[in-house]
């Protein structure tokens, strides 16, 4: 059976965590971010295979090129993305959202709307980001 949601329906503080009501929010907007991604994707690749890079002028035929490497580095972007959301989705299904991969405690539902793919609490990624630039530094 499928959840229902309201239109103006926001996760709260209010109710239990990570309930029906709320998997199915966060399901939603990772889908539509999904989809959205998806179809930019297909705008790229459609532009790029339809785009002429025969230029007779070198500065104008270097510019597409840059523009060309741009769009491709977007779209990889855009694919790594893809990947993260098609995992958080699984852990919707597994009902596993929500939850610091790390200590096990919910992660705010502040971060989950504004990092729906979030899979560390705010203290955890502020330590995996401290050990990465201690890492980094040596």
């Amino acid at each position: 059976m499928a959840t229902r949601l309201t239109k103006n329906y926001s996760p709260s503080d209010d109710e239990p965590f990570m309930n029906a009501r709320q998997r199915e929010y966060f399901r939603r907007k990772l889908q539509d971010w999904k989809d959205e991604l998806v179809r930019a994707t297909r705008a790229t690749v459609e532009g790029l295979q339809n785009e002429n890079i025969q230029q007779p002028d070198e500065a104008d035929r270097a510019a597409l090129e840059s523009e060309k490497a741009l769009e491709l580095r977007t779209r990889d972007r855009h694919r790594k993305l893809i990947n993260k959301i098609d995992a958080a989705l699984e852990r919707i299904e597994q009902k596993e959202y929500g939850y610091c991969k790390e200590t096990g405690d919910p992660i705010s539902l502040k971060r989950l709307e504004a990092r729906p793919i979030a899979t560390l609490g705010i203290e955890a990624q502020e330590r995996h980001e401290k050990h990465e630039r201690v890492t980094a530094k040596r």
